[in-house]
């Protein structure tokens, strides 16, 4: 069940948040919700370009992880 929250914002805020809901296509209430979310949550949102600029590195860290799955480590101190 969503609950209302009242919340008391600035001028200058409250027209930041309106243009950047405006700029998603949201409303003002989801794009707080959102934000709000996100932040909690730690979501890391990478643009197409940064995607493909780490794609050729996903293989080694598969390897990886599947190295220390197996055992296959040891830690340097």
């Amino acid at each position: 069940m969503s609950k209302t929250l009242t919340l008391r914002i600035e001028d200058d805020l409250y027209n930041l948040f309106k243009l950047a809901a405006e700029g998603e296509r949201r409303s003002i209430s989801n794009y707080i919700e959102f934000a709000a979310l996100a932040h909690t949550l730690g979501e890391v949102n990478v643009s197409d370009e940064e995607m493909e600029e780490i794609k050729p590195h996903f293989s080694g860290i598969r390897k990886g992880l599947a190295d220390v799955k197996k055992g296959r480590y040891s830690i340097v101190q």
